[in-house]
């Protein structure tokens, strides 16, 4: 399960690549079309273990293909992101401390961005 020099690679990393590798086809991949969008690294039976993974975690959808499956991402990079900062915020009881904190480490772009869309008018200015 690891890279050609045998060291593993954390499990983030190889979802990061999977995931990476369904966003730039724009279409259902089998496994072993991922395996070779990914320069084939990795062994078939690792990416079909990630993307069973990605779909248990509501990351990736799947549909028949043959006698398996061909895979698609549930959503964009970017609502990816937002569902990982979602999760991080539930996992603390004092929502309005993480946001505060959260809210007080952004730099001016990014304090000008979120302003714009609190503010309502949905695109950033």
């Amino acid at each position: 399960m690891g890279d050609t020099h045998g060291e593993r690679r954390p499990a983030g990393e190889l979802e990061a690549g999977v995931l990476a590798a369904l966003w730039a086809a724009g279409r259902p991949l089998t496994p072993g079309q991922v395996q070779e969008a990914l320069g084939g690294a990795l062994a078939r039976t690792t990416v079909t273990t990630i993307l069973t993974r990605l779909y248990e975690k509501g990351t990736a959808s799947r549909e028949r293909s043959g006698r398996g499956f061909a895979y698609l991402p549930t959503e964009d990079a970017s609502g990816l992101t937002a569902r990982r900062m979602h999760a991080e915020l539930a996992k603390d009881e004092d929502r309005g401390a993480v946001l505060s904190r959260f809210v007080s480490q952004l730099g001016d772009e990014d304090e000008r961005l979120l302003r714009s869309l609190l503010d309502g008018d949905g695109r950033p200015s």
